[in-house]
């Protein structure tokens, strides 16, 4: 395997999501929290019908990423009931082994990612999102938060953001908690990810804040990722390295030093390739070229660093004429990226003869 792109964060295999991938190119793809049957777990036959369907157009299923956050949120905030949906979640990765899809990437984020704003412009006026803790603080603007909600998922989004929409959780978490709950759980899954051939990729939480509503984000930091690793350094665990999150964290410098210490540990799952201007309290989303980090200089780091998954663009600015799920955005990060990509295999090429 080699260092690669593909189309990600749709819900749903349709034939324009596939069409999509074929069109750029591409080998694989990912789906976000995909609609399949059963309130507690996935069964075998649908993650095999998801797959095969995938399979049909020629492309491989690489990852989904997300279970629903009712399917372990008691186990999250370590509530009675946890040990029920920890057994469910065992249930649904044996499955996903069974049925060949290698990747569950899945986020420790039970009231789930924030932003203030949805309207804000960038370049030639693309419309993208931005987050600002002062104004999370400011009870007066609760009702603006924007939450992306899963569950309230608006057709054919590219994010169901819902404003106001922040999960009632009925109790405040420390970081201890959050942690606490957190090893419980990983304890319970990595060994049976690692038997079933499926790796389980945690993404950081996004936005980095120390809380939300109560609930500490324990995923804020490259430190707090090199603690995840440490708890599970064996096979069935890795990072799902969103690196517009370690953007936020602290900007190139984050990014960089999470790449030299995960990759060459075999940690980095899959990337998520996007960029932010400006760090935690305060950022706003923006075109890859334009942000914290250079582009070029991440995927070379990503390549020394010996990673040879999949990268994806993840959230994208909404260019003029875009569609909601956002091809238009989408088209340019990929095409961005695969071509950083190929530029780097040159360096492989012998030089040529004079």
């Amino acid at each position: 395997m080699v260092m690669r792109i593909a189309v990600g964060q749709g819900a749903r295999a349709t034939e324009e999501y596939l069409a999509f991938a074929v069109q750029l190119g591409v080998r694989g793809i990912q789906l976000n929290t995909p609609d399949l049957s059963g309130e507690h777990r996935w069964e075998l036959g649908d993650l095999v019908a998801l797959r095969e369907k995938v399979e049909a157009r020629g492309l491989v299923l690489e990852a989904i990423e997300n279970i629903p956050n009712h399917f372990y949120e008691k186990a999250m905030l370590g509530k009675p009931g946890r040990d029920e949906e920890i057994e469910n979640v065992v249930a649904t990765v044996a499955n996903m082994g069974k049925a060949g899809i290698g990747l569950l990437g899945f986020n420790w984020m039970p009231n789930s990612v924030w932003r203030t704003d949805l309207s804000s412009t960038g370049r030639g006026g693309a419309v993208v999102s931005a987050f600002d803790l002062d104004l999370v603080d400011e009870r007066t603007k609760a009702g603006k938060i924007l939450v992306a909600r899963r569950d309230r998922r608006v057709e054919d989004k590219k994010d169901s953001w819902s404003a106001g929409a922040t999960f009632d959780l009925g109790a405040e978490r420390s970081d201890e908690d959050m942690w606490a709950s957190y090893e419980y759980f990983v304890k319970a899954l990595v060994p049976v990810a690692a038997e079933a051939g499926v790796v389980l990729a945690l993404h950081p939480d996004d936005p980095p804040v120390p809380s939300l509503g109560g609930v500490a984000r324990i995923f804020r930091s490259v430190d707090a990722l090199k603690r995840a690793v440490a708890l599970a350094p064996g096979p069935g665990f890795g990072i799902e390295l969103c690196l517009g999150t370690v953007s936020e964290m602290g900007g190139e410098e984050a990014v960089l030093e999470a790449i030299r210490y995960l990759g060459p540990l075999g940690k980095i799952a899959y990337v998520h390739l996007r960029d932010v201007s400006g760090t935690v309290p305060a950022f706003v989303e923006c075109f890859l070229g334009e942000g914290n980090y250079r582009p070029a200089v991440v995927i070379r780091e990503l390549r020394k660093a010996g990673f040879d998954g999949f990268i994806l663009d993840d959230h994208t600015p909404s260019l003029v004429g875009d569609s909601p799920y956002g091809h238009r955005g989408r088209a340019f990060a990929l095409g961005y990226i695969q071509g950083l990509i190929e530029m780097m295999e040159l360096d492989d090429l012998p030089a040529p003869v004079a």
